[in-house]
């Protein structure tokens, strides 16, 4: 006859049992979208893990109990700020110097204007709420699902809110990698490649996108457009840090990330240092490439886990009630990056 576990251990073990879980899945996800069809579609881990998370969540997780669903909660947040930390490992200072000043100017000016642009128009025109606005505009300005991880982690918004914004970032991101290699072949912009290489890394929403779009212009258009668009990652610091002052002086300490340091100090999730520190190891070389290599792997992972967490939160019909918005801000994102986006390279170069 079995013993009853003790009270003191069931409150650990059920909580581990669901990150364990959620590892499990997480790592089938990765299998999944290591497929070469899929891959060939330009579809993450990340973008794979919330699709596979939300169809578990809303047709077959039932009767879990309330500590696996604590671990699966750790897992979309503790987790997240962990994974968010240590995607500093993908950029490096040395990067960014390497396209000069026409590369910084490219990621700062479409940055900033798709982030004022989508927040404006999200909340103005089509009467969204400010977490699902931000998010979307994240999703288009930065680095596509990471972004929408790192402003979710410092939001704290509803799990849904997060994964509209990156359905967003699946469909307009997905159709770039078609769109952008029809236009360069086509020599109807007044690019050449390292024009292109600005212009796709600039404006396309995930790195495994613009990898899949840059490779298909020639070398020197993925070099420029993979380090442009790791500049645009690396701007997640100065972005986040924005939004912290800007939570605390507009909504006070309880609308701010609950990793923010103390009161009176300066309101910004811890995550971000762990970032900025990463990135800053990374640029100085010092780590051997093997470990940062398997580093960069295991982060993924850890983000797969993230994503798949909390789709497994998200409900359809949440998705329903703010789609048809962020898929409108969305499309008019889209519109900017390719018009405005264009505009601020031209002027760039």
């Amino acid at each position: 006859m079995s013993t009853p576990a003790h009270p003191a251990t069931a409150s650990w073990r059920d909580p581990l049992n669901g990150v364990l879980f959620v590892g499990l899945f997480a790592a089938a996800v990765v299998q999944i979208a290591a497929i070469p069809t899929v891959r060939a579609l330009g579809f993450s881990p990340l973008v794979v893990g919330i699709v596979a998370g939300m169809l578990y969540g809303n047709f077959v997780r039932s009767g879990m109990s309330e500590g696996w669903n604590h671990g699966i909660h750790l897992c979309a947040r503790k987790l997240l700020r962990i994974a968010v930390a240590f995607y500093g490992l993908n950029i490096s200072f040395q990067q960014i110097a390497s396209v000069g000043l026409s590369g910084l100017l490219v990621s700062t000016g479409v940055v900033v204007s798709t982030l004022l642009v989508g927040t404006w128009i999200g909340r103005k025109w089509l009467g969204m709420d400010r977490d699902t606005a931000m998010l979307t505009a994240a999703g288009s300005a930065i680095c596509g699902a990471a972004a929408v991880l790192a402003f979710e982690s410092t939001l704290k918004n509803a799990p849904h809110k997060s994964a509209v914004a990156v359905a967003t970032v699946v469909l307009f991101g997905t159709l770039s990698m078609f769109l952008y290699p029809i236009l360069f072949h086509m020599d109807i912009l007044a690019l050449d490649a390292k024009g292109w290489g600005l212009f796709t890394g600039g404006t396309i929403h995930e790195v495994a996108q613009v990898v899949a779009a840059g490779s298909a212009m020639g070398a020197e258009a993925l070099e420029t457009a993979t380090i442009v668009k790791m500049t645009r990652v690396a701007l997640l610091i100065p972005v986040l840090l924005v939004l912290g002052f800007w939570l605390r002086s507009r909504f006070g300490r309880g609308d701010a990330s609950s990793d923010a340091t103390g009161s009176g100090k300066i309101p910004v999730p811890v995550f971000l240092f762990g970032f900025l520190l990463l990135a800053g190891i990374n640029s100085l070389g010092v780590v051997p490439e093997p470990i940062i290599v398997a580093a960069r792997q295991l982060d993924v992972f850890a983000l797969t886990m993230a994503m798949t967490a909390l789709g497994m939160e998200t409900r359809f019909g949440q998705i329903r009630r703010a789609g048809p918005r962020a898929l409108a801000l969305g499309a008019l994102l889209y519109a900017w990056l390719l018009i405005g986006g264009y505009a601020i390279t031209i002027w760039a170069i």
